[in-house]
């Protein structure tokens, strides 16, 4: 029953972010994004998934989407809230050292310092396995040397450090094997360029170059051996939350269109009233409340341990929320007309931003592959 009917903590959670988001206005200037991050954790909202022993609040991927949906819900979505402690805090918090937990897990949950996470490749796309970004241990100083390329790396200008996914060589297969790194912002080797994107968004994309970067041995995380585990337990909060900020932001779309409608009068009459305009707006609530359930199921499924009921669940959740988000922000802006394309009512931008729900961290496409394999058990194309 937890996953359909939340509990009065949840629900004062939510009530409580949503409070607290609808005293910032949206905004695309960095320094205010910096600001509103810095008062979100220091409420305890950033961390709430990271262990109280290392000053999380010692929740679960449950309340960090929750207060994420609740960020997007007022026009507030924090796309670093996906990456920093739902990815890189996961995934350190599970598998890091215990000196890499105290170095980094304070300082991710209270806001003061970020992480952001680099997989997507140019020329491997949504096929991890064909990552190229190679990690070689140095044999006289036992550092490790990571060599090649990233691209769409989310707010690696305003991170202390990059988890980046590498891969090793397997000393008695000879195969390559997937490995996480911590690479400080400024270590040598390490560049960044930005990418000039259609989103108008806080936080930029970059293309990173990884040459020869070293890095001490304890910038690995976890175990040499356990690198796809690990990888997945980062992926799955990164489908969770993805879903969370799409539902966000499609409920924030559509209360701006529901607050036009019933305002809105031509002939004397609401155009709310008119069932061309309130049916769609009713099919983009159904959709949204659907896509929330999935996300809930799956968030609870993950916190629970269950890492493979999670995985199936996190991506259903994630491909209902970005098809419910695009439905939701196309309906809105339909309903605003002319309105809905200038800047005062602020849902035109949303058009492209609604989109990202869609295709990262993984394309609608490649769910759509996974349920057909994993799920239904049907064989594979490729």
């Amino acid at each position: 029953m937890t996953t359909l009917i939340e509990s009065e903590e949840h629900k004062s959670l939510r009530a409580a972010v949503s409070a607290f988001a609808q005293t910032h206005p949206h905004t695309t200037n960095p320094e205010d994004g910096k600001r509103l991050w810095q008062e979100a954790a220091k409420l305890g909202y950033i961390g709430v998934n990271l262990p109280e022993a290392h000053g999380g609040g010692g929740a679960g991927i449950t309340e960090l989407a929750l207060v994420l949906e609740e960020l997007g819900a007022a026009g507030n979505p924090l796309l670093m809230m996906i990456v920093s402690p739902a990815i890189c805090g996961t995934v350190i918090s599970r598998f890091g050292t215990e000196e890499q937990k105290r170095e980094w897990l304070p300082s991710l949950a209270d806001g003061t310092r970020l992480m952001a996470f680099g997989i997507t490749e140019p020329d491997a796309g949504s096929n991890s396995h064909r990552i190229t970004t190679t990690a070689r241990r140095d044999a006289a100083t036992g550092d490790w040397v990571l060599t090649g390329r990233k691209v769409f790396v989310s707010g690696v200008d305003i991170a202390d450090a990059t988890l980046i996914v590498g891969r090793t060589e397997d000393a008695r297969t000879g195969k390559l094997k997937p490995c996480l790194f911590i690479v400080p912002r400024d270590a040598p080797g390490f560049e960044r360029r930005p990418i000039d994107m259609e989103l108008n968004a806080v936080e930029r994309q970059f293309e990173l170059a990884l040459d020869d970067v070293r890095l001490p041995a304890d910038a690995l995380v976890g175990d040499e051996d356990a690198g796809l585990l690990q990888l997945f337990a980062g992926l799955n909060p990164e489908r969770v939350m993805t879903a969370a900020f799409g539902i966000g932001m499609g409920r924030y779309a559509l209360s701006r269109a529901l607050e036009y409608a019933r305002e809105r009068t031509v002939w004397k009459t609401p155009i709310g009233a008119h069932q061309a305009i309130a049916h769609p707006l009713a099919q983009a609530h159904i959709d949204l409340e659907l896509a929330r359930l999935m996300m809930q199921k799956a968030a609870h499924l993950y916190d629970a341990g269950d890492d493979v009921g999670a995985g199936e669940a996190a991506n259903m959740a994630k491909y209902a929320a970005g098809e419910a988000c695009v439905k939701a922000v196309d309906q809105a802006v339909h309903t605003l007309g002319g309105n809905g394309l200038t800047r005062e009512y602020g849902l035109a931008r949303l058009i492209t931003a609604s989109r990202v729900a869609r295709i990262a961290p993984v394309s609608r496409e490649m769910i759509l592959n996974y349920v057909s394999h994993q799920t239904l058990g049907l064989p594979k194309s490729y």
